[in-house]
């Protein structure tokens, strides 16, 4: 096998959908992921290694009865994930396999996930909303539909996870104002802070 430069590093952009915002009582209905190499010094990326998309019905009755209200986001039907699960095999050899990972609003996504794959607070995260100075720039916000919007990526976001993510793959490579690719950017702060669950939060 060929080693990766010292410079290259593996990342890992993903994307949830969720039943809705709370991870204590909501749960992820889907989940994609890109796993890719990049320069870690030229904010570069070189490689699109491998990709995954997973549904999942949700189980809790919460979850359940939420599901209705974040369909008119998401726009899955219930009849897409019903009977379906999680390849946990295969997203925790994402996870494994990532130097680091990507998410725009990451600490919502990293939030879900940790519910059912706490290894991922292990890794260091990285948020492309936080870490980009995109009102600096210019830009009206830092959702991403208004930056794929404005870099002419598309008008139209679909919510479902991995056209998400595919799309903002395509944002990270564009050149910023400052001439290098906003990926270098988001890479230029330090990694997230480890994940702190609100039920452990309620007992400092």
């Amino acid at each position: 096998m060929e080693e990766r430069k010292l410079s290259n590093r593996l990342g890992l952009v993903l994307d949830v959908e969720t039943t809705g915002l709370r991870p204590s009582s909501d749960e992820m209905i889907e989940l994609a992921l890109i796993l890719f190499t990049y320069n870690s010094e030229t904010g570069e990326i070189i490689k699109h290694i491998d990709q995954e998309s997973f549904l999942r019905e949700p189980l809790s009755l919460q979850a359940r009865m939420n599901y209705d209200q974040a369909f008119r986001i998401h726009g899955i039907p219930f009849s897409s994930v019903e009977g379906k699960s999680f390849h946990d095999e295969k997203i925790i050899s994402f996870i494994a396999r990532a130097d680091d990972i990507f998410a725009h609003n990451a600490s919502f996504d990293r939030s879900f996930l940790y519910q059912l794959y706490p290894e991922v607070n292990d890794q260091k995260w990285f948020c492309t909303m936080r870490n980009v100075p995109w009102k600096q720039y210019g830009f009206e916000n830092s959702k991403l539909l208004t930056l794929l919007q404005a870099h002419r990526i598309t008008n139209f976001q679909t919510h479902r996870a991995l056209d998400d993510i595919t799309y903002l793959m395509e944002l990270l490579r564009k050149r910023g104002p400052a001439g290098h690719p906003y990926l270098k950017d988001v890479i230029a702060k330090n990694p997230m802070k480890k994940y702190t669950p609100a039920s452990l939060k309620s007992r400092v």
